[in-house]
């Protein structure tokens, strides 16, 4: 059975004077045009591979949008025998960078996707753009982040003789807190908000110290105020999409389920993702996440009309 090799990509894109534009880089080792993609290292989430191969290919740092179709093909690995590549990607938007190539890529051309389907030397990478113009003309292109985590593996209970709001994470907790940081990266969320139990804080602080803010904390997120008013969770929730800004909340097990409910209310039902979305909220809420997951909502529009477009599960 041939090896598997993982890797991830992203096509950039943006609108200028209207026209639809999409950036492909050229490979002078293979005389190539194609999507900037590489290699997961090992133990690396796709997502985070997506974002870091970009910036390494292009020098341009981006937010991950909507994920696109994954690319399944066979290539010969180091030892020369068939191995099957495969490689998701991401639809993304650039948020920063120099701009400085590496050696690998000489030329990263932003172009219209009529043009583009044309300098695509491989049928394959036809397949994203397809689904990344499609995306465009069914308006559910342009989307911000909504990550629900739950905390990560933290001490447990029976070995803790404190008040629980301040139970600690273990050490696997604090290397998923790690993790979880370098995925909430890779989707540019730019609002930090926790549960106010300390397992919950650290799990996200990480992200929060390198962003360079501080962690919300709302204690309506915690297990306890939550048995005591469950609305007031659900008025998180509410406010996060009135504010349609790239954000993460982190909380419980017995919380997230109603956190993902406000979030499966807003599937709309003629949307070609639907079935995906609905599936995924509901096993996610069915389990109430594993410690440390993270699970990522992309959104369009705001308050009473944002709409959930597609779904992401990570476990870190």
């Amino acid at each position: 059975m041939p090896s598997l090799i993982p890797a991830a990509g992203t096509l950039p894109w943006r609108r200028r004077h209207g026209t639809l534009e999409v950036a492909l880089v050229h490979r002078p080792r293979y005389d190539d045009w194609s999507w900037a993609k590489g290699k997961l290292d090992p133990g690396e989430q796709p997502s985070v591979a997506a974002a870091r191969e970009t910036l390494e290919e292009t020098g341009l740092h981006v937010r991950l949008g909507i994920p696109l179709p994954t690319s399944v093909y066979t290539v010969l690995d180091a030892a020369g025998s068939p191995a099957t590549k495969e490689v998701h990607y991401w639809a993304a938007t650039v948020t920063g960078g120099s701009g400085e190539l590496e050696h690998e890529i000489d030329e990263v051309r932003w172009v219209d996707v009529r043009t583009a389907n044309d300098l695509l030397d491989y049928v394959r990478d036809r397949e994203q753009l397809l689904a990344l113009v499609r995306a465009d003309r069914e308006r559910r292109l342009r989307t911000w982040p909504l990550v629900l985590v739950r905390h990560a593996k933290s001490r447990p209970r029976s070995t803790w003789g404190g008040d629980d709001r301040e139970r600690p994470l273990d050490a696997v907790g604090r290397e998923q807190a790690d993790d979880v940081a370098r995925v909430l990266a890779a989707y540019g969320v730019q609002r930090v908000v926790s549960s106010s139990s300390l397992r919950c804080v650290q799990t996200v602080e990480p992200y929060a110290a390198g962003l360079g803010t501080r962690v919300k904390v709302k204690d309506a997120l915690s297990e306890e105020a939550f048995a005591a008013a469950p609305a007031e969770a659900v008025r998180h929730m509410e406010k996060a999409l009135d504010r349609a800004q790239p954000v993460v909340v982190c909380s419980h097990g017995p919380v997230l389920p109603s956190l993902l409910d406000v979030l499966a209310s807003r599937v709309p039902a003629d949307s070609p993702c639907s079935a995906v979305a609905t599936e995924h909220l509901a096993a996610a809420a069915d389990s109430a996440m594993r410690k440390g997951e993270v699970l990522v909502a992309h959104l369009s529009g705001s308050g009473r009309a944002a709409r959930v477009i597609a779904v992401e599960r990570v476990n870190t």
